[in-house]
């Protein structure tokens, strides 16, 4: 028998009066956040193609098993680092769960063994470390919370589960569900310096693949990779061709998640900012793109895994709470 989500009614989220605009919110978050000094064990946790990707464990001391592990995704060219993940493993802390960070391919600073990387609609990598974090804690609920590029993944990775999903509940913060219209946003206006931060990122790595296969199995230079300009761009000729995708836009119709809400089973909530410069209005969905099961909140303001509020000396982070609110009612902890 299926569980529709409970009702639940969060406080709307209101900005910091002086971080209003999407911009700050979005960039100061990053450098507000308190720097955490966590311990975590690195795992590296083989594929059945024979690539590797970095696990980072926080081990606590519970015994309740009805404490939930947390499984995160973080997002594009994110990493045990990103101040989100840190942030969320800081929360798992206080409130004693355990918790693991899934890096995708090539994504702990160092190169994956194989030309290919990872995408927006990459679910495999993600099932295999939900299915052996099942292995090891049959008994305890597992939860998933994917930022941004990893929102998509999980969103998708649960509609494709459909009944059949291992996880207890799941999280998604600004997803980009709706891909073609989401790289074309951040390739306009201001929203392009985020483009180039994130873009040189990625021209990193792959430069670094080159290298590191005398055969590349895609017809790229490391002068054409220099020159892409936009990430629609660095998606055709790169991500889209190593994954097996005809083109960016095939890419991108089949990696979007938003397709697949309507079939997932388990209570998900969907947070995104209305003024998020990352996004398209096109990744709001429709109520009939819903499933019983989804719970989605849209606030005016937040930027893109921004959500700051509070005092100039005491800012506050509304995901760092809202998360935890959201799993404890649903797992009623």
């Amino acid at each position: 028998m299926q569980t529709q989500i409970r009702p639940i009614k969060p406080a709307p989220f209101q900005p910091a009066w002086w971080l209003k605009h999407a911009h700050l919110q979005t960039i100061f978050a990053k450098y507000l956040s308190p720097k955490q000094h966590l311990t975590t064990e690195a795992e590296l946790f083989s594929l059945p193609d024979g690539d590797e990707i970095q696990l980072n464990w926080l081990e606590q001391t519970a015994t309740d098993d009805k404490a939930p592990l947390l499984i995160l995704l973080h997002g594009l060219a994110g990493d045990i680092n990103s101040h989100y993940i840190q942030a969320m493993l800081a929360q798992c802390h206080k409130l004693n769960w355990p918790a693991v960070l899934m890096h995708f391919r090539g994504c702990n600073g160092k190169p994956n063994k194989l030309p290919r990387a990872y995408h927006s609609g990459d679910t495999a990598d993600a099932a295999q470390v939900i299915a052996e974090a099942q292995r090891r804690y049959p008994k305890r609920p597992l939860v998933a919370v994917g930022y941004s590029l990893g929102g998509n993944v999980l969103l998708k990775y649960c509609g494709e589960q459909g009944a059949a999903n291992p996880l207890s509940a799941a999280v998604a913060v600004c997803p980009p569900l709706s891909l073609a219209a989401c790289a074309k946003r951040i390739n306009s206006g201001a929203s392009k310096l985020y483009q180039r931060y994130l873009l040189g990122r990625l021209k990193r790595s792959t430069l670094a693949k080159l290298a590191q296969f005398q055969h590349f199995p895609l017809p790229l230079t490391p002068g054409q990779v220099q020159g892409f300009s936009s990430i629609e761009q660095f998606d055709q000729h790169y991500t889209a061709p190593i994954h097996g995708f005809l083109n960016a836009q095939d890419y991108y119709q089949k990696a979007s998640g938003k397709a697949f809400l309507r079939h997932i089973r388990i209570p998900t909530l969907i947070i995104h900012a209305k003024d998020d410069p990352f996004l398209s209005d096109e990744v709001i969905p429709a109520a009939d793109d819903l499933s019983p099961h989804i719970h989605y909140e849209l606030t005016h303001g937040g930027g893109h895994v921004g959500f700051v509020y509070g005092s100039v000396l005491k800012p506050q982070f509304w995901l760092n709470q809202r998360i935890p609110q959201f799993i404890i009612e649903q797992l009623t902890l």
